[in-house]
């Protein structure tokens, strides 16, 4: 171990993923990088889960620890829960999720792309997730770029730069002086709203090289959203919440007008498509929670404006509706 390196908290928070949490502790294990404690947290797992945990810190107690929460916590709670466990004398702390794997010099090339500049709080990479690589870059060969300008990749050009947990390296100061960390007000998209807050006030550095390998073939929040398809939805949240911090007023106006345009689109081929109850309850809350509400003369014109749509183009209409139809039968 190197002790002049920074310190890096690795943090696994797991329930029940006996199928992949040995590969996952593995994976930190074989890290270059010396310079680092593990910790994993257990969040009252009835499967085989803790045990593998406890097997690998009885082999390494000098880098391992596990920890187990009191009570059985949701995801958000449970990985704000995890973060509390980041050593006061750590530099940076990174998650690996307890389904995902760091490839060998992921923990080495993050800080040293960190230690570049003082600037940097957040540092991301590409990753394979399934069998694509996966997450927008920035243009290489750029290593950092202040934290407004990542922003704006996002809100001019749909550029998402910061994948999920595990694909990030954070600076430690700016988690352990956030509690919580994750601010449950933004769930499904409370990762993403995090990065927006924390880059009003860093810059963002980026490993042009995959780093992270995330599964894909099992249950999972993100695979149960993309099937309600959220993106829209997170995108015209983020804007209005976050937007104004990076935008030009002009700027925020036209791209405001716009994804409320695609949203609306989505929801009015959504009730010609016949889409059931899972994709209403989701997008209803996603309304409420942005202030369209059908008191709104806004909600309606935008309703009205993409019904038009629909209408004047009557056989994307039909193709939408004969697919819904096919869908609600399966």
């Amino acid at each position: 171990m190197d002790s002049k390196a920074p310190l890096v908290s690795v943090i696994t928070p797991f329930y029940n993923t006996e199928d992949y949490l040995a590969e996952c502790i593995e994976s930190v294990l074989r890290q270059t990088y010396t310079n680092w404690e593990y910790i994993l947290v257990n969040n009252c797992s009835t499967d085989r889960s803790a045990q593998i945990a406890e097997h690998y810190v009885k082999l390494h107690p000098d880098r391992l620890r596990l920890e187990h929460n009191a009570e059985l916590l949701p995801q958000v709670k449970n990985y704000n829960q995890a973060l509390r466990f980041v050593s006061p004398g750590s530099r940076y702390c990174k998650f690996a999720q307890a389904d995902d794997l760091l490839f060998s010099q992921c923990l080495e090339l993050m800080v040293e792309t960190a230690e570049r500049d003082p600037s940097i709080g957040v540092v991301g990479a590409y990753a394979i997730e399934g069998r694509t690589v996966e997450f927008d870059g920035l243009p290489y060969p750029s290593p950092v770029v202040t934290g407004r300008d990542a922003c704006r990749l996002f809100f001019l050009e749909d550029f998402y730069v910061f994948g999920s947990p595990t694909q990030l390296l954070l600076r430690s100061d700016l988690v352990l002086n956030r509690r919580p960390f994750y601010d449950e007000a933004y769930i499904p998209f409370e990762d993403a709203a995090v990065m927006f807050d924390l880059l009003t006030e860093c810059s963002f550095g980026f490993v042009h090289q995959v780093l992270t390998f995330s599964r894909r073939d099992n249950a999972s929040m993100m695979k149960s959203l993309l099937d309600l398809d959220c993106p829209n939805a997170f995108q015209l949240q983020m804007l209005r919440d976050f937007g104004p911090r990076f935008l030009e007023p002009e700027e925020y106006r036209v791209h405001l007008k716009r994804k409320e345009r695609s949203y609306a689109q989505l929801l009015v081929d959504g009730m010609v498509a016949l889409r059931g109850r899972p994709f209403w309850e989701f997008h209803g809350a996603m309304l409420k929670r942005m202030g369209y509400t059908s008191r709104s003369t806004r909600t309606w014109w935008l309703f009205l404006v993409s019904l038009c749509d629909v209408l004047l183009n009557p056989k994307r209409g039909w193709r939408l509706f004969y697919h819904g139809l096919r869908r609600s039968r399966q």
